[in-house]
């Protein structure tokens, strides 16, 4: 295996968030429901780990400003294009795999 630095690290750790990032751009069509329930992860908590980590490094991002980053928009405008009703069966398989806190 091919040691790596520390710096081709995170350029490639960086490199693969944004093409995640453009992926789930571009797949407006898979409902951030239906991400939780396969994943247990959705845009809005790749937005909030985002946001986690600028605060951890001492730069103040709100939660608009990191969902924007992550959907390439603002929240509200995605949600007007993109989001839809969640059927009572992707409600129901949400109460069970949600995340506990």
């Amino acid at each position: 295996m091919t040691e790596l630095t520390p710096d081709q690290q995170t350029a490639f750790e960086a490199a693969a968030f944004r093409r995640l990032v453009q992926h789930l751009r571009e797949r407006s069509d898979v409902q951030n429901i239906d991400l939780m329930n396969l994943a247990g992860f959705c845009r809005n908590c790749l937005s909030n780990w985002y946001r986690d980590a600028a605060n951890e490094a001492g730069v103040a991002l709100d939660k608009e400003q990191s969902r924007e980053i992550v959907y390439g928009m603002p929240y509200e405008e995605w949600r007007a294009l993109n989001q839809r009703e969640a059927s009572s069966e992707q409600k129901a398989a949400f109460e069970v795999n949600r995340p506990k806190e």
